[in-house]
């Protein structure tokens, strides 16, 4: 029977808001170990390490999220693994942040001047010293705003993880529509929690890159 859309079902979605907030915060967290990781092999002198990195990144930055989700989701129960909407989903989001990520950093590394490099290791500092006091400090200050930015395209993207029946802010969209059948409405509304939940971040990754180009011209 089909019931008319009301306030309570905007209390409904807007309680929705946590799972996508929860969702976002465990994929960029995983992420940002992830990137790391690939950030820093991608940058090593070890040719091995640099290959593999490479070839995660061109394999998650060349396939679509929906099909990472498919794959985690589906592909682990055919092999016998049964995995629920949210591992999976918190799962391939990881992969999926940490390739972003990782060449992003990998970036901010690599346009730190070569000459620091050369000053750290003239000074007999070890690989560790150089990166932790020399190189990814300064490289965290060019990554800021990019780095926000991929953080709102990661929450837009929770969005695929109502595929594979992951509760969050549109699956429950989706489930009240099915009862409303009131698209505009329901899905308005989705749109504009996602809108609220966006634009200060993006708003704060402009400011941040502002801040960083006015430094840099100082």
């Amino acid at each position: 029977m089909i019931r008319p859309f009301g306030p309570s079902d905007i209390l409904i979605i807007a309680e929705a808001i946590r799972w996508t907030i929860a969702l976002s915060a465990i994929a960029f967290a995983g992420g940002a170990i992830g990137g790391l990781l690939i950030a820093l092999a991608r940058t090593a002198d070890t040719r091995w390490l640099r290959t593999a990195a490479s070839l995660f990144i061109r394999l998650f930055q060349g396939t679509p999220l929906l099909m990472q989700l498919f794959l985690v989701f589906f592909g682990l129960n055919i092999f016998g693994l049964p995995i629920n909407p949210w591992l999976a989903a918190s799962f391939a989001l990881t992969l999926h942040a940490s390739a972003f990520l990782g060449e992003i950093w990998r970036g901010s590394i690599e346009a730190i001047p070569p000459g620091q490099r050369e000053a750290a290791t003239a000074l007999g500092l070890r690989y560790y010293d150089r990166m932790t006091s020399v190189i990814l400090p300064q490289a965290a200050r060019i990554s800021v705003a990019p780095t926000v930015g991929f953080l709102v395209q990661l929450i837009k993207g929770t969005s695929l993880a109502s595929i594979i029946g992951f509760t969050e802010l549109t699956r429950t969209g989706q489930i009240i529509n099915n009862a409303t059948f009131s698209p505009f409405a329901v899905f308005g509304t989705v749109a504009a929690f996602y809108f609220i939940l966006c634009w200060p971040l993006s708003l704060a990754a402009k400011r941040m890159e502002l801040r960083f180009a006015r430094a840099t011209t100082r």
